[in-house]
């Protein structure tokens, strides 16, 4: 069920990146990312809030510095 959920929330993001073509390479990586790390913090640490928040910035991070 919490895979489920993961899934759906990863769904949802994605669909709602495909609507910011305005934004530039390094934003859509950051947003990306952010979303990435988030779906991970949240299955390894078993659904845990701090653990997704945690993903979620780690993964910003490194979208970000990817474009440079």
């Amino acid at each position: 069920m919490k895979t489920l959920k993961v899934l759906a929330t990863g769904i949802l993001a994605l669909s709602l990146l495909s609507g910011c073509s305005n934004m530039t390479k390094r934003e859509k990586n950051t947003a990306i990312g952010a979303g990435a790390g988030a779906a991970a913090g949240a299955v390894l640490s078993g659904g845990s809030a701090w653990g997704t928040a945690g993903g979620a910035a780690i993964g910003g991070l490194i979208g970000n510095q990817v474009t440079k």
